[in-house]
């Protein structure tokens, strides 16, 4: 993932490091000058030197600045690409995928962790700037004593062995709490959506806050707790061998040797100037180490993002002519009865302006089947054929644009997410009137002004985003359920003879058993198999009104 957001920003993130460089070429020189002004005696000297000084300062001051722009900008366009590329392998991986990943990884990656990758390029000009500073001054000390240099390169590769230690142990302890940290998440969401059933059984409240929630909150704290203290305590280590070599330097290795003073001087020079740099450096590395699990975490859940197939072009679906299940077979592993739920084979024909009523008890396989028809989930066995030809993988999306769908679990966007319009705007208020929900929300631009409703106006108001859609094929998954009987009788007795005469097909689950008659079939499911097809007594019916004018108003 690292190297992707790399690949996609190379200009910014050269332009960025040169700028970096400089900063920190800057700082070694602005310390050459210092000590050099130390020890200057002729006048003329020091006045160059103080030129040369002023120049390298303003110079400095440039490129940290310029870098520090370029690395903010950076993180952003790094934090936006991220959610881009993980959203676009969300929307094209397969519906079945989906499911099993589950959301609460999916929001993990899109926010914590891009976040943190996003963070990692805007602390990199400080890792950059320090690592450099503290390079040019261990180049600095081998000019001023290469005997000295070989011990301080003896200490830096025992602090390194030292972190490097520190990280493989500390790493473990991240990423448990970056894997707990998925399941945080499936358990803000339970907060919000399980509101209800918290506020009217208070034991069940206490324990989901203390043994669900609160030991979930509990070991992603004690998780990265021990992995940030590991590396703060290797950090400490490194502190100390610091401070130990400074200590050696000035007390040990540096005899009566000629110009000891200067020699003193630069020293003192260079560890005062080292020391904030290397801390910082070693203060920093910890949030790189994080970025590393996220992007890995990232990379990972990405990896189980496999695209389900070519895109369907944007274009309106086309009508069919006959739509056939043939030998469709679907396996899943069915939590109820703790083992794998077979459904099928299924042998089923639809037709245009055929309405189908799908019933069978709980647990019976119509939701299953119904995406499996609308191309939801791919069948094991067995073929989905539109006019004869069979629906191959790279037409399984193109396949699904033919259908609008309301499950029973639906999502309702805050917009319609077709092309905005003043007509699109007055067709869906006139049906927001006509099922009245038009006191509580309107189509304004091609959104809906609020989706605050209940779940019985919510569905109508999808209800009205699906006839919109205007597509051949309709799905009903339990639509009544929620309604009261004035609405259910909209729906069974106009809206559906209506779509009918319009040459729409029909699938309606339902347990409405006294509005079976209105089908032109009912098909029975137990266990996965398609028990029974029957066709019901036909009531005398009035002829179909338009939704759009018969609705009470």
């Amino acid at each position: 993932m690292l190297a992707h957001l790399i690949r996609q920003s190379r200009r910014l993130l050269t332009a960025a490091t040169l700028a970096s460089v400089a900063a920190g070429v800057c700082s070694v020189l602005l310390l050459t000058r210092i000590n050099a002004a130390l020890v200057a005696s002729d006048p003329a000297e020091r006045t160059a030197l103080a030129w040369g000084f002023a120049v390298i300062a303003l110079l400095a001051m440039v490129s940290r600045m310029l870098s520090s722009v370029l690395f903010e900008r950076l993180g952003q366009y790094a934090h936006a690409e991220l959610r881009r590329f993980v959203s676009a392998r969300v929307m094209a991986t397969d519906f079945r995928r989906l499911e099993e990943i589950g959301g609460p990884r999916v929001l993990s990656a899109l926010s914590e962790h891009c976040a943190r990758v996003a963070d990692f390029f805007v602390g990199f000009p400080a890792i950059l700037v320090n690592a450099i500073v503290v390079v040019g001054c261990l180049v600095y000390m081998a000019w001023l004593s290469w005997s000295i240099f070989f011990v301080a390169a003896v200490v830096i590769g025992l602090g390194s062995l030292g972190y490097h230690l520190a990280h493989l142990w500390a790493i473990r302890h991240l990423d448990a709490a970056s894997r707990e940290q998925d399941r945080l998440f499936g358990h803000f969401r339970a907060l919000v959506d399980g509101a209800k059933e918290l506020r009217l059984h208070a034991s069940k409240r206490e324990r989901f806050a203390r043994d669900v929630l609160g030991a979930s909150i509990e070991e992603v704290r004690r998780e990265r707790t021990r992995g940030s203290s590991i590396f703060l305590a290797s950090s400490a280590w490194g502190n100390f061998l610091i401070y130990a070599f400074i200590g050696l330097v000035l007390f040990v290795l540096v005899g009566e040797v000629p110009e000891r003073e200067r020699i003193m001087t630069g020293f003192a020079l260079v560890f005062v100037f080292m020391v904030s740099p290397l801390e910082n450096l070693l203060l920093v590395l910890p949030r790189a180490n994080l970025a590393k699990v996220s992007a890995q975490r990232i990379d990972e859940i990405t990896r189980e993002l496999q695209p389900g197939g070519a895109e369907a072009p944007t274009r309106s679906p086309a009508a069919f002519a006959s739509l056939s299940l043939e030998g469709v077979s679907h396996r899943y592993y069915h939590e109820a009865a703790d083992e794998v739920f077979t459904l099928g084979p299924v042998d089923l024909d639809f037709s245009p302006g055929q309405i189908s009523f799908l019933v069978g008890g709980n647990g019976s396989g119509k939701t299953t089947l119904a995406k499996l028809l609308v191309g939801l989930y791919r069948p094991e066995e067995g073929a989905i054929r539109i006019d004869g030809e069979a629906v191959e993988e790279a037409g399984l999306d193109g396949y699904r644009q033919l259908f609008s769908a309301i499950f029973s679990d639906f999502h309702l966007f805050d917009r319609l997410l077709d092309v905005p319009s003043a007509d699109l705007d007055a067709r869906g208020n006139v049906l927001l009137a006509k099922l009245h929900l038009q006191h509580k929300v309107q189509v304004r631009d091609g959104a809906f002004t609020t989706r605050a409703l209940s779940q019985g106006q919510r569905k109508r108001l999808a209800l009205v985003v699906a006839y919109l859609e205007d597509r051949p094929f309709l799905v009903f998954d339990e639509w009544a359920a929620d309604q009261d009987p004035l609405f259910k009788e909209v729906f069974y007795c106009e809206l559906l003879p209506e779509l009918k005469a319009m040459g729409k097909a029909v699938l309606v689950i339902s347990h409405d058993d006294r509005y079976f008659h209105l089908a032109d079939r009912v098909i029975r499911m137990e266990n996965g198999q398609v028990v029974a097809i029957e066709k019901p007594d036909r009531h005398p019916l009035a002829e179909p009104r338009s939704l759009e004018s018969s609705l009470p108003s």
